[in-house]
């Protein structure tokens, strides 16, 4: 431990699981007092059992009130927030437009958008006079690599994963000087509990039971690395600590390197 963030209040939204209950756990040991808001019951159970410091507030994050009040929460029990970190979202598991029956497109594209972009304008919305009020403040949203390369998701996942990469920018512009805006795009993640759509009949999958999916991480990064929800966490300590005080609207790529292309042979 560092101590990169000592003082500092979070609020986590969606941090029951995968990469936002690693978020969780790297926040707190830089030092940092942490909040959550998750949707889910038994998820919201677990971290009140065995995070006995940290206020869980159960809601659903695409509604106002369930952001208001997880932000009040954080407000009261720590005197003041000047973190907030979304890492709510949903997959579409590669549904191109061809495989997307005429009758769901609208309540896929709704589902799709209400959970990955309208989660973090509500949760934003909810924050920014809280944050408004501290010093050093900032705000680090959750893309993708799927922000800035098409193929790593379906249609509806890509296009809300360039939403939320607007955002970012949009939101750093407004928001400066008093709160900086950054965003984290990670590539394919180990333990994850990234689930599909309900209107397509994929709420009960997971992307990460995929079997191999740890060798086929790896096989497709330059790096030949399978990065772990832990390993992403890292990304979002980066940006909400003040030694990044100069940086906004920029984005964070941990993802083994995916942008430079096809893979070397890796080593025996």
């Amino acid at each position: 431990m560092s101590g990169w963030l000592d003082g500092k209040r979070a609020l986590v939204v969606g941090g029951g699981s995968g990469i936002g209950r690693a978020v969780v756990d790297a926040f707190r040991a830089e030092g940092a007092k942490v909040a959550v808001l998750e949707r889910d019951a038994d998820k919201c159970d677990a971290l009140r059992h065995k995070l006995k410091k940290v206020p869980v507030v159960e809601g659903d994050a695409i509604t106002r009130a369930a952001n208001d009040l997880a932000v009040a929460t954080a407000v009261e029990a720590f005197g003041g927030l000047d973190t907030l970190v979304n890492c709510v979202g949903i997959f579409d598991f590669y549904k191109g437009i061809g495989d997307i029956d005429a009758d769901d497109l609208q309540s896929g594209f709704d589902e799709m958008f209400h959970t990955n972009v309208l989660s973090h304008l509500q949760s934003v919305k909810a924050a920014v006079p809280a944050l408004q009020d501290e010093e050093g403040s900032s705000i680090v949203l959750t893309e993708s690599a799927s922000s800035f390369y098409p193929g790593r998701g379906g249609v509806l996942y890509v296009s809300s994963k360039f939403a939320v990469r607007g955002l970012v920018a949009a939101l750093a512009y407004e928001l400066a000087p008093q709160i900086r805006v950054n965003g984290v795009a990670p590539g394919g993640t180990m333990n994850t509990d990234l689930r599909g759509l309900s209107t397509f009949g994929q709420h009960s999958t997971r992307l990460d039971d995929a079997p191999n999916r740890a060798r086929e991480l790896a096989a497709r990064t330059p790096l030949n690395v399978a990065l772990s929800a832990e390993d992403q966490a890292w990304s979002f300590v980066f940006f909400a600590s003040d030694r990044t005080r100069g940086i906004t609207g920029e984005t964070a790529h941990p993802d083994g390197g995916f942008a430079l292309g096809t893979p070397k042979q890796a080593p025996p």
